[in-house]
């Protein structure tokens, strides 16, 4: 059978009472006679008389009476403290049980009152807020990713077969032109898979980060040799300098890189032809630290949309065309790698466009 908590706490009170009485009465039958009986002769009163023999007993019925009534005083009010207590801690810990078999069924949006029986029933109260809140959040972002998979896969697939069954009823032939337009689907397809794998390995964890010193000089020279052809047809000026003597950066260089072409990227992607992107490399903010900016003279981003630039699928411009645009990952990942070097990203406009600020820890 089944023994709740105020049944427990009440078992604890009536041990605690009877081992109290217990002490109590041992005390007072074995030290009390002695002394009452030592303090009667001291008044005068002789031994084994009348008068002694009344007064022991008068001691023994006035010690049964107090511990009696104290002893159910004691009972009453540890009746009463029991079942309030007790009632106010089933109260609280039934609401996280109903709570914790709410999150277990998929409603993340169940909370708990702070029960106010403590810094320890508060605190289980907020941490256990906390993590609903962090599974809702999850939840929400999965449900979010989803559709967002969803829609981004359903253009690509949607003109792949509107142009298979314009071939298979004759209306379209295989020409030039129709190729061109399935290798341009199947590409778009291939780089959205590519840019969500590379995501998710990004948000994996810090282990597939391998960091170790790493040049800044020769890391962002590499990053700009990589983009230089794509630039240069777009008619975008790319440009780097870098703070003399700069300490090594404590980092995984393909990761590092890999920040680098995404920043590039959708710099190039948001930046009109004779324009200019540049790249910079100071001393960090704090000791131990390493500045890179990623500058560009394009549009800027509207203020309502700065928060949002890291999320996944996010389009400040949803507008923009899919095939030319981004898949909306590169900015996502950038953020993930950072975080994974234990670094800081954030992004602002400037008078002439946009800058990337990323700090990272150096060796």
């Amino acid at each position: 059978m089944n023994v709740g908590l105020r049944t427990r706490l009440l078992s604890a009170q009536a041990l605690v009472l009877v081992a109290g009485a217990g002490t109590t009465g041992l005390v007072a039958a074995i030290v009390g006679p002695p002394l009452f009986r030592e303090h009667l002769h001291r008044a005068g009163v002789s031994g084994h008389s009348a008068e002694q023999m009344h007064a022991e007993e008068a001691y023994v019925y006035a010690t049964v009476i107090s511990i009696g009534v104290a002893l159910c005083v004691a009972v009453v009010a540890a009746l009463i403290v029991t079942w309030y207590i007790g009632r106010r801690l089933q109260r609280s810990l039934t609401q996280v049980a109903e709570a914790a078999t709410a999150i277990a069924d998929g409603h993340y949006d169940s909370r708990v009152e702070p029960a106010h029986l403590g810094d320890e029933f508060d605190s289980l109260a907020q941490s256990f807020n906390q993590m609903a809140g962090r599974l809702e959040a999850v939840d929400a972002g999965r449900r979010r990713l989803f559709g967002d998979l969803a829609h981004e896969i359903r253009t690509p697939v949607s003109v792949l077969e509107a142009y298979f069954e314009a071939i298979e009823d004759g209306v379209r032939t295989l020409d030039p032109e129709t190729v061109a337009t399935l290798r341009q689907q199947t590409h778009r397809l291939v780089r959205f898979a590519g840019d969500a794998a590379a995501l998710a390995q990004a948000e994996e964890s810090s282990l597939m980060i391998t960091p170790g010193p790493v040049s800044v000089s020769t890391v962002v020279a590499a990053a700009v040799d990589t983009a230089k052809d794509r630039f240069a047809d777009k008619d975008v000026t790319l440009q780097w300098h870098a703070e003399v003597d700069l300490p090594a950066l404590w980092a995984d260089p393909h990761r590092l890189g890999q920040i680098l072409g995404n920043l590039l990227d959708n710099a190039l992607r948001h930046t009109p032809a004779g324009g200019r992107v540049t790249i910079g490399a100071t001393t960090g903010p704090g000791s131990g630290t390493v500045t890179l900016t990623v500058t560009d003279t394009g549009e800027g981003i509207s203020a309502e949309h700065l928060p949002h630039v890291f999320e996944r699928f996010y389009r400040a411009d949803p507008a923009r065309n899919r095939d030319h645009g981004g898949s909306g990952i590169g900015l996502a990942i950038v953020k993930a790698l950072v975080e994974a070097h234990r670094g800081d990203i954030r992004v602002a406009n400037t008078s002439e466009g946009t800058t990337f600020t990323i700090v990272l820890p150096s060796s």
